[in-house]
């Protein structure tokens, strides 16, 4: 009874419609129906890699990892690094900065999000979360004002305690920052070292022998767009011996002055001994040790993080198996074997820059795992030597451009910390895109790329602060065009990120922009400014920082970020060239109708709800019309995550938001209008993309295959109408052809069916590269389908009696539109109740009270209901349902039929592909699984004018839904040489065809008088008349059957041993379809020659075959009529 009453609660859950959510807004769901059908694909790559924030090996199982990745998620390996899965998809969160494995249970894990580096670029998180399965599922903790948390330790010996460090947010005061300690397994959270509002923890280290022993570092900095300070008065070194309960400082030896990051370590072998790598003023620091258990600290060094700062590094780890040989996180990682006193730089040939995590094996001191900028290596014969795990596509991609390279085009992208990247779209090869075919553009780190119209052999790319060069694929030279100022003028600011932008009116004009804007007619051979400095031109030290204006002799450090007030964003009216937009980091709006010779400034305060702070990430022009554009602003670097959209209908005089239907602490990068409908407008945000059917009048997720990753750029290849998704941490995606989209809205997704137009299909041989015989660490993306994709929409799917019965068998409780809703952001039913409500909302079309319906009504439905017997008659009806087909048909410029395919009967839109193939009609064996044609004869489809058709098939009914639709095929990489007997292939595949469905009759009567021969003869005793005559004929019968195989199947006894034998029928009609798969060349002379074989070997054995069919039907005949039992065939 218990199962029933689980059974009624789920199936109502999915299936049934309840009145009290029937106030929701209905043509919303049909449109996110119709949304869920695309999905984006990814296409890598994976040969870079990207940030690693922390790595935790499993003790029962060293080839077991998670990879905490700064920004890409949680991954796990159970081979070394073999393969690798994602754990955090579908969770709210991207960002992670630390995992821990539970030691006294394996499988549990705790992840703490947000990375715990000060850079420009990180992620925030959302809390704590823990999971009992090895990842499997997840469960948030608390804490999801922390945004940073740098260190988790559980407990050796009881896991409900565990204590917390939180570093807090980086951009702004308060949140929840401090030591936490848990003592009930994460219910609950307990802040035992309160520093102030910009301080938080970023070590925790704990005494190998006395879990009661505790060692923190705390660090106090604050960032913002302008500047950068790394250090206060609330940076220190503490200590507790009641297990984290209360903290005292442990600085005695330590500088007095503001200090920065603190990298600790504990010996492992001598725990009284504890080492600290200490940032002090202007990125400078010293290396100090105790070997008091923190008594007193003696300055062993003046060493300290370099490159970008000791804010991105200073990760400290103490070797498990030499006393005082230390690894500090650097740019190239920094070794010291005598405690700190000297240090040298690790062998780092062939490995990548960027140190941030490294883990041990206890049982090996040869073997290291190092997490960097670019991605994980290990090294087995301590750093001599590095191996790369290049199968992460986890690369973080600032912006990116496309070009109409053909057949295929190119993406390529500005990374963080990996260069300028370039790689195809797709391959010939059936495998995919693979690692190789990737290429580095330009070294450093990549920022904004542009590609020149109509010229895929000239691209644009930069590395940080505007260094920029034009490189021409055709010889892979690279000219630098940074513009230059002149001698009396002030340095020129490039933004970290500098704006590029091509226009549209005349190829060979480039702009680019510093504080103002340059203009080049002649791809950046020489430069003019078409405007002065539009920004506010402040100085960056006199504004406040850390809650006030702060002195020259604090921690300032803007060594590695942008220049402040700069141009972050340009924009170009296709209609009207004199029509240009600018944004800039500081919160201003700029823009001019006369090609620059006058400028109209707004600060983005005058928009309605914007603060004075926010930094402008995005322009675009509209491409239809001349007065409208819409912009993209972003407050994330002042603590604010809120969306601020925003278009003009006015040239830039008025602006209005457009937001709907984005989630509160979503924040937007990048926006682009469709060139086709100015209705479709595509958005890049922290949190996947978003759809506008309206001109952002609405906006929908439309994130179906990406994980939870910011999208910072995303772009259209207008030719395909493909969307290419630049994002920050899981490298490149492409929706193929988006087109159907243009046709969504709410009143044509009314109608019972569309069907729309297929893209042209480009018909070529696939390559069948590579080895299938690599292993399994080869990174591959996978291609489109070969073939055109045809997408249609159904406004209702078949339901099935049986599904009806379900849903009238239990009342309705909620609508399932809002179970569609929840189960495509990731939920189910086990799942929903330990979710966290905002989250919940973040992530689906859902307001909170909906979500708190849903879950009362699950409470009520707990105490289950009784279902009736519908009765047997009804049962059996379910059985022996027909069940409707969806059927589409594709038919060439004249009519003729070429493909059916039989295509889903589910609700909104559907996908499907055609291979381009049509099949030579043959024969189908009536005991085939489910009595289909495999059509195993099939011939590429000719080159031209097609069209496709949406049916529905029920029973003997047919009736058209939708169409027809023309669409092209093209074979591209055409044939070298022509094939002479082309004329005569179409004739040719008719004949062969013909004469292959003779042979399989004729070898279905074969096989069918073998199987009767062969009853009779094992069943010769039950024979009561004639038995010597009889069983001499079936005797004589079986020879004559194993002569005729050996004739059409050739030697048993050769093949047994694999002696070659002579060629069968089969084999010559093998040859004459050409080979295995269809190819464009077509039949040559030879393969013609072998079916003229094939129809002379036929004509030696039919008439035998025939004779022994006819005599096997005679001696059946006697069988039975002499007593033998009946023959069932």
């Amino acid at each position: 009874m218990k199962n029933i009453k689980l059974f009624a609660l789920i199936t109502a859950l999915i299936f049934n419609y309840n009145v009290f959510f029937s106030q929701k807004d209905n043509d919303k769901v049909k449109i996110s129906t119709a949304l869920n059908g695309f999905k984006f694909r990814s296409v890598g790559p994976a040969f870079m890699a990207g940030r690693i924030a922390d790595i935790a090996i499993d003790p029962s199982n060293q080839n077991r990892w998670y990879v905490a990745v700064g920004s890409g998620g949680l991954w796990k390996t159970d081979n070394a690094g073999t393969t690798w899965t994602p754990l955090t998809e579908s969770q709210p969160f991207y960002s992670t900065g630390c995992v821990t494995i539970d030691p006294t249970n394996n499988a549990t894990i705790w992840l703490g999000t947000g990375e715990n580096v000060g850079g420009r670029h990180v992620g925030i998180g959302h809390g704590v979360y823990k999971s009992n399965d090895g990842g499997n599922s997840w469960k948030c903790m608390g804490l999801k004002k922390s945004e940073h948390i740098s260190k988790i330790i559980v407990h050796p010996n009881n896991s409900n305690v565990i204590w917390l460090a939180s570093q807090g947010p980086l951009w702004s005061s308060g949140g929840e920052r401090g030591l936490y300690k848990s003592t009930d397994g994460g219910k609950s959270w307990k802040n035992t070292l309160e520093i102030n509002e910009w301080t938080g923890i970023t070590e925790l280290v704990i005494h190998p022998n006395d879990p009661n022993t505790l060692y923190a570092a705390s660090w106090q900095r604050h960032r913002n767009v302008a500047s950068y300070m790394g250090g206060g008065p609330g940076t220190s070194i503490y200590k507790s011996t009641d297990g984290g309960e209360h903290w005292f400082k442990i600085d005695k030896g330590l500088p007095k002055s503001n200090l920065g990051k603190i990298g600790l370590a504990i010996s492992p072998m001598q725990p009284n001994v504890l080492y600290a790598a200490v940032e002090t003023d202007r990125r400078k620091g010293a290396f100090y040790k105790s070997e008091n258990s923190g008594g007193n600290w003696k300055k062993m060094s003046e060493t300290v993080s370099g490159g970008t700062g000791p804010h991105y590094y200073q990760e400290l780890y103490a070797s498990p198996h030499k006393f005082d040989k230390l690894y500090l996180m650097n740019v190239r990682v920094l070794v010291s074997e005598n405690g700190g006193k000297d240090f040298y730089t690790m062998k780092e040939k062939k490995k990548h820059s960027d140190n941030h995590a490294m883990v041990f094996k206890a049982n090996d001191p040869n073997y290291i795992l190092v997490g960097t900028d670019g991605g994980i290596y290990e090294t087995f014969d301590d750093t001599k030597n590095w191996k790369f795990a290049a199968n992460l596509p986890i690369t973080q991609f600032y912006k990116l451009a496309v070009d109409d390279a053909e057949p295929f085009y190119n993406i390529y992208g500005g990374t963080q910390d990996n260069n300028t990247q370039g790689g195809p779209s797709r391959t010939f090869r059936s495998n995919g895109i693979t690692n190789s075919d990737w290429y580095v553009v330009l070294g450093g780190d990549g920022h904004q790329p542009a590609t020149e119209p109509s010229n895929p052999n000239i691209i644009y790319a930069q590395s940080q602060e505007g260094y920029i060069h034009r490189i021409d694929k055709t010889n892979g030279e690279a000219v630098s065009i940074r513009p230059q100022e002149g001698v009396n003028d002030p340095y020129e600011r490039f933004n970290w990120d500098a704006p590029i932008l091509i226009s549209q009116h005349d190829s060979k004009r480039v702009y680019f922009a510093s504080q103002r804007i340059w203009r080049s007619e002649n791809r950046g051979d020489s430069w003019k400014t078409i405007s002065g400095d539009l920004t506010k031109n402040e100085e960056r030290f006199s504004l406040p920082i850390m809650g006030k204006k702060q002195s020259f002799d604090n921690a300032w450090d803007v060594y590695a970020m942008s220049t402040y007030n700069t141009i972050t964003s340009l924009a170009e009216s296709k209609i009207n060239e004199n029509v240009l937009y600018a944004g800039t980091d500081d919160g201003i709006i700029q823009y001019t109708r006369d090609g620059g010779e006058n400028w109209t400034k707004k600060t983005v305060d005058m928009l309605p709800g914007v603060p004075t702070s926010a930094f402008v990430n995005d322009i675009k022009a509209d491409l239809f019309d001349e007065k409208t554009a819409y912009i993209a602003l972003d407050n994330h670097k002042f603590g604010d995550y809120q969306p601020y959209l925003f278009k003009t209908t006015n040239g830039g005089d008025k602006w209005v938001s457009i937001t709907n239907g984005i989630p509160k602490g979503t924040l937007v990068w990048r926006i682009v209008q469709d060139h086709v409908n100015p209705n479709l407008l595509f958005l890049g945000t922290e949190y996947g993309v978003y759809v506008s059917l309206n001109k952002g009048e609405k906006w929908h997720k439309f994130s179906n295959g990406l994980p939870t990753i910011p999208v910072r750029d995303l772009t259209i290849q207008k030719r395909e109408n493909d969307l290419v998704l630049a994002t920050f941490g899981r490298s490149f995606y492409v929706m193929d052809d988006f087109s159907p989209l243009r046709e969504i809205t709410e009143s044509t997704i009314q109608k019972d069916a569309i069907l729309f137009s297929p893209r042209k299909g480009l018909q070529y041989q696939q390559m069948y590269g590579g080895t299938s015989s690599s292993g399994s660490a080869n990174f591959i993306a996978k291609n489109p389908e070969y073939g055109t994709t045809i997408s249609y929409y159904l406004k209702n799917g078949h339901t099935s009696i049986k599904s009806a019965r379900k849903k009238s068998e239990v009342a309705g409780k909620v609508d399932s539109w809002i179970m569609e809703e929840l189960n495509n952001a990731g939920y189910t039913l086990k799942s929903l109740p330990e979710s966290d409500i905002e989250e919940v909302v973040r992530k689906t079309n859902l307001d909170k009270e909906t979500i708190k319906k849903v879950l009362e009504t699950m409470n009520k439905m707990k105490e289950g209901m009784d279902i009736e017997f519908p009765g047997w008659d009804a049962l059996d009806k379910e059985k022996n349902e027909i069940k409707p087909e969806i059927i589409l048909k594709i038919t060439d410029e004249n009519g003729n039929m070429i493909s059916q395919i039989s295509a889903p009967y589910s609700k909104g839109l559907n996908r499907v592909n055609w291979n381009l193939t049509k099949r030579l009609t043959t024969t189908v064996r009536a005991s085939s699984k489910k009595n289909k044609y495999d059509g195993s004869l099939r011939v590429n489809a000719d080159p031209g004018k097609y069209q496709v058709s949406l049916y529905q098939r029920h029973g003997k009914e047919m009736s058209l839904l939708d169409g027809p639709r023309l669409f092209e095929v093209k074979q591209i990489r055409k044939n070298t040489l022509e094939n002479p007997m082309k004329e005569t292939h179409g004739e040719y595949y008719q004949e062969l065809a013909l004469f292959t469905s003779k042979v399989r009759i004729t070898e279905n009567q074969f096989e069918k008088a073998n199987k009767t021969l062969i009853t009779m003869k094992n069943n010769l005793k039950y024979i009561k008349q004639n038995s010597v005559e009889i069983t001499k004929e079936i005797y004589n019968l079986i020879n004559t059957m194993e002569s005729l195989q050996k004739q059409i199947e050739g030697s048993n006894a050769r093949s047994e041993v694999g002696e070659k034998d002579f060629q069968t029928l089969n084999g010559r009609l093998y040859n004459a379809r050409g080979g295995w798969r269809p190819n464009s060349y077509g039949p040559t002379e030879l393969h013609m020659e072998s079916f003229k074989m094939a129809k002379e070997i036929y004509n030696q054995t039919y008439p035998n075959v025939e004779n022994y069919i006819s005599k096997v039907k005679s001696i059946k005949n006697k069988f039975i009529e002499n007593g033998g039992p009946i023959i069932i065939e």
